[in-house]
């Protein structure tokens, strides 16, 4: 099927529909600029019809059975494997993924899907003691309800994915707003995914649409319970405060300024391969990305002549090529700004090892050294293919650079000496650190979120019940109730 005609619609209450909003979204491939598909915006009202068809639909759901719950999920999964190739080819098209990247990205949708198989059947209750005689206290883990769902265009099937079919599994409905850079990926080719699985109809809904037509009418809507938000820490910020005024739950999975730490002993070769790919994975357009690659200054000679060398044996292209590693980036303001970006750091002292250019969305990638201690660039977050090398002397300063951003996502230490990379790893102010290998990493049952500026809340295995559940006190007195008057 030709996912971007047929599925440029919004989907609510299990009935695919045009949006009745006044203009469209038009959606581009990043690499060629073709016209994918042209979509009307859904508007405040068609927001208030999904949640509603959400609510309506989420009592008997919750009510399922979860043996019968979990085998939509089966049947999703059986799907995706059916399709994959069709929607690599999708992941393509729609935001610049190279080949390598969809397979990166299906082979964990996947991973994630299998788990939500076992998630419809992880919630558990207790019964706990009572100091009162005869009484029993019995603690439920029970659905919130509704969900909302906001997406990125990075990732979008997976992190779409990610938050949808857990939310689902538990006994939840969800309304989804993909990024309007990636409408198809990142939302109605889920919604048919589901549909086709025999999920019952009203349970997810996808609506297409921006804050331009709808403002905060998705996130300050009555119905939802939870807002599971993936993207920008500026916006993320916003989402919490709208959150927090309307008594609603946030989940925030939001940016990353990662460090990638080489000690004096590590393995050079294996610290480069990682840096390598930690930085230029996704030509950079990853939250876990090792913005910042620090090199004690015992092995920086080596390492940035291995590190540099590498680099420019990476090929930048077309994203359908299977030799290409770096393909372009989601829009011409990204990779604008990128290129402004490196500019702006040379000019202000920095010297570039690799000077990349801009082609369109095509962004070559650049190394950059010698930047001043208190240079912009090194506290924010690059969403394209920039490395910054920074030498230090000894670990203590290492920590201290490495956490000097108001970020703390993911992060790496490269040492022979395990434990001593574990203990180096414990002074990082990051959610996820990894030892001798890169930044990018996602395993379906091991808690994802960041600290600072990267997020609240974890997602992933018991995470997700923490997120998408609420926990209920139902106490049973046996026998005649004693009061003091």
């Amino acid at each position: 099927m030709s996912f971007f005609t047929e599925l440029a619609q919004q989907y609510i209450d299990g009935e695919w529909r045009a949006g009745s909003g006044s203009w469209d979204i038009i959606d581009f491939n990043p690499y060629n600029g073709e016209k994918l598909a042209s979509i009307a915006v859904a508007t405040a009202d068609e927001v208030d019809q999904a949640y509603r068809a959400a609510e309506r639909a989420q009592v008997s759901w919750a009510e399922t059975n979860p043996y019968t719950r979990r085998q939509v999920f089966e049947r999703a999964l059986r799907i995706v494997e059916e399709r994959e190739e069709e929607i690599s080819e999708a992941i393509i098209a729609e935001l610049g993924g190279t080949r390598l990247k969809a397979a990166f990205e299906l082979h964990l949708a996947k991973e994630f899907l299998r788990e939500a198989v076992q998630l419809a059947l992880r919630p558990e209750g207790r019964i706990i003691p009572s100091p009162v005689d005869g009484k029993e206290n019995r603690l439920y883990t029970l659905p919130v309800g509704v969900i909302g769902v906001i997406s990125p265009f990075n990732f979008p099937f997976l992190l779409s994915l990610k938050s949808v079919a857990p939310a689902l599994a538990l006994g939840n409905a969800v309304v989804l707003k993909p990024h309007q850079n990636t409408p198809i990926c990142g939302g109605s080719l889920l919604a048919k995914v589901f549909e086709d699985a025999g999920l019952p109809a009203g349970l997810l809904n996808v609506v297409i649409t921006d804050i331009a037509e709808i403002g905060d009418a998705l996130i300050e809507h009555p119905v939802p319970k939870v807002i599971s938000f993936t993207g920008s820490d500026k916006v993320g910020q916003h989402v919490a405060v709208v959150c927090a005024k309307n008594f609603k739950r946030a989940v925030l999975e939001l940016g990353g300024n990662s460090a990638l730490i080489v000690l004096a002993d590590a393995d050079v070769d294996a610290a480069v391969d990682a840096a390598v790919f930690s930085r230029y994975v996704h030509q950079g357009q990853v939250c876990m990305a090792a913005n910042r690659i620090l090199v004690d200054r015992v092995v920086e000679e080596e390492f940035t002549e291995k590190f540099v060398a590498k680099v420019k044996t990476l090929t930048v292209g077309d994203p359908a090529d299977p030799k290409t590693i770096i393909g372009p980036l989601i829009s011409s303001q990204q990779a604008e700004a990128i290129g402004a970006l490196v500019d702006q750091t040379v000019e202000a002292g920095a010297t570039a090892l690799v000077r990349g250019t801009v082609d369109g969305n095509l962004v070559s990638p650049s190394v950059l050294t010698g930047l001043a201690a208190d240079s912009p660039v090194l506290s924010q977050e690059i969403f394209g293919p920039v490395a910054l090398l920074l030498p230090f002397d000894g670990v203590d300063e290492a920590v201290r650079i490495a956490n000097d951003t108001p970020y703390g996502l993911s992060g790496a230490v490269h040492t022979s000496d395990i434990e001593r990379g574990v203990q180096v790893a414990k002074r990082i102010h990051t959610g996820m650190i990894h030892i001798n290998d890169g930044t990018v990493h996602d395993e379906p049952i091991v808690p994802f979120g960041g600290e600072k500026r990267s997020g609240s809340g974890r997602l992933n295995g018991e995470s997700m019940i923490d997120a998408f559940t609420t926990q209920k006190w139902i106490s049973v007195q046996h026998g005649r109730a004693r009061f003091p008057f």
